[in-house]
């Protein structure tokens, strides 16, 4: 049953211990097999490649960036980062959140996000405590202090061991694939009318920000947890129509607990998922 995918860890503390933990850190990047057709049945991208072969070969291109058949790379909104954190290193010694993340890969494509996907290994074949980050690249790192994180918050969903591989894969198509793409930070003219609020940031690119700076998975002893990490926490307009997102895109029962946490309120009790304020908000 759908319920049976939810742990009842919703106030749980957790050691950042395990007796299952050993070696160092190393990328979860599979080299040992080659690799295997990994067809998504989410419905979020339009465009999947169906074999290994066919992707390996998005890594020749012609000079006008078109693939040796001809076809032609189906460009992501963003260019989004992979990140790996894993919290021990040789001898099983604790190391700090910093120290344990290790950049995995960018990419921009459509293309390049199965090629790398591929060769990753899944969160059920992680041992704890191991992280994967998925931030686009306006985000510098993955933490709570950067600067288009520190205003924003995160939806926390807790999941029973043995169930994150495919609802992690259905909410990283969610992000890639635009799904939460419509959130935009309103404001009223003077005709009251709404318009879209200038979100660049401070750089000379100009770039609009995306409401959405990535997603993580944590895999731990007793349970994994995903979370979406938005970037204004003082909008709750916009954090409910994005947990009414998530709801859909994962296609959660109606009796899900959900959980929001901001980042000032991390970095004030220095973690991720203590102290959330739980959601119990019906589905419409």
């Amino acid at each position: 049953m759908a319920n049976s995918y939810f742990s009842n860890y919703s106030q749980s503390r957790f050691l950042a211990n395990s007796s299952q933990m050993s070696g160092g850190i190393q990328l979860p990047i599979s080299t040992q097999i080659a690799p295997k057709s990994r067809v998504s049945s989410s419905k979020h991208f339009s465009t999947s490649l169906s074999s290994g072969s066919d992707r390996s070969s998005t890594k020749e291109k012609t000079s006008n960036g078109s693939s040796p058949d001809g076809s032609v790379p189906h460009p992501l909104r963003n260019t989004w980062v992979f990140w790996f954190r894993q919290q021990r290193t040789p001898g099983n010694k604790l190391i700090s959140y910093e120290e344990g993340i290790k950049k995995i890969s960018a990419f921009a494509s459509v293309e390049s996000f199965w090629s790398l996907w591929t060769h990753l290994a899944p969160p059920s074949a992680l041992q704890p405590t191991t992280d994967y980050l998925l931030f686009h690249d306006g985000v510098r790192r993955p933490v709570w202090e950067d600067p288009v994180n520190i205003s924003g918050g995160k939806w926390i969903i807790r999941l029973k061991k043995g169930v994150a591989d495919r609802i992690w894969e259905d909410l990283v198509l969610a992000v890639l694939g635009d799904q939460f793409n419509e959130f935009r930070q309103v404001e009223e003219n003077g005709g009251g009318e709404e318009v879209a609020a200038n979100w660049e940031d401070g750089s000379d690119s100009g770039a609009e920000l995306p409401e959405i700076c990535g997603c993580t998975i944590s895999v731990r002893q007793s349970e994994d947890i995903i979370s979406l990490w938005n970037r204004l926490d003082g909008d709750v307009k916009v954090r409910e129509k994005i947990r009414d997102t998530i709801r859909r895109v994962l296609h959660l029962p109606t009796s899900t607990i959900m959980e929001y946490k901001s980042n000032n309120d991390s970095m004030q009790d220095k973690s991720s998922f203590r102290n959330s304020a739980i959601d119990r908000t019906p589905l419409s």
